[in-house]
């Protein structure tokens, strides 16, 4: 028998609060996504940073990672590591796995806004090894159709196709709306997926629930195996939002710091590797880890 085909809604709505960031009194961090794990798989967390930094000095540094990927869209400004500077409407996705070291640092005067998600990787991918994907603004599939411009970064979706190759299956599509334009595209009814509003609103839906600038909406999902409908309308002022989609992993994770492991005591390993200068820094990465499209 066909698995039956759904309309997504919206199952949930959020809208996460303004709070301090880390990189001192310039910086501003919402927490579109955290410590929500058992609802969100295979998306672990996602930072919406805002720095206007008004003083020359450095910020940011070194830091490491391992066991997941980190997928950066950023909005406004730039932000780069010894190899690598990205620019507004640029994307990276970094595959920590095994553990690596990156440097994203911001030197001067300097406005960014920047998207990152922490994605789950399998488990039989856990520890690949490291690499990194830079998609640039220019070079990112793109199409305008009725009023709506889509660019999309990871995955399949209205179309398009990204280059950038995924240990989970998914989809990263930023969406431009004029004032009364509509959405109406596919997913895999079996992906968890959700909106993220940057400007104006939208109606998501049959029943066209409202969701507005810096409001996250979760969809609700289907069967494995069947097709889903999305559909988007935009408010009367236009609107931007990003939509995330991607296939969960069904399997629990530990959560400490800046690593991701399957057991605790893989943690204590990780710091381990990383004080003892065990974990590879980017820019030693060779030409089969980086990949610049």
């Amino acid at each position: 028998m066909e698995n039956q085909r759904i309309t997504r809604r919206i199952a949930s709505i959020k809208t996460p609060p303004v709070q301090p960031g880390f990189l001192g009194p310039d910086h501003t961090a919402r927490a579109v996504i955290y410590n929500e794990f058992a609802h969100s798989d295979p998306f672990i967390l996602l930072m919406d940073d805002f720095l206007d930094k008004k003083d020359d000095k450095p910020v940011g540094g070194p830091h490491p990672h391992a066991g997941f990927e980190t997928v950066s869209l950023l909005l406004e400004g730039e932000i780069g590591d010894e190899t690598h500077t990205m620019k507004q409407g640029d994307f990276q996705m970094m595959t920590a796995g095994s553990g690596i070291v990156h440097s994203e640092t911001i030197e001067g005067r300097s406005r960014m806004r920047l998207l990152q998600l922490w994605l789950n990787l399998p488990k039989a991918d856990r520890w690949a090894e490291p690499r990194v994907q830079d998609l640039a603004f220019d070079n990112a599939p793109a199409a305008e159709k009725n009023g709506v411009r889509m660019v999309l970064y990871s995955g399949s979706f209205a179309g398009l196709h990204s280059p950038v190759k995924n240990h989970v299956p998914l989809v990263v599509a930023d969406m431009r709306l004029q004032p009364g334009a509509r959405l109406n595209e596919t997913l895999p009814a079996s992906y968890n997926a959700f909106l993220y509003v940057i400007e104006g609103e939208i109606r998501i839906g049959d029943d066209e629930q409202n969701l507005r600038s810096n409001q996250i909406g979760w969809l609700d999902r289907g069967e494995a195996g069947a097709i889903s409908d999305i559909s988007v309308l935009a408010g009367n002022v236009g609107a931007r939002a990003v939509l995330y989609a991607g296939e969960p992993q069904h399997d629990e994770i530990v959560s400490y710091g800046p690593f991701i492991s399957d057991h605790q005591d893989e943690i204590k390993g990780l710091y381990n590797d990383f004080r003892h200068g065990k974990m590879k820094h980017v820019s030693t990465l060779g030409d089969g880890q980086r990949f610049h499209y």
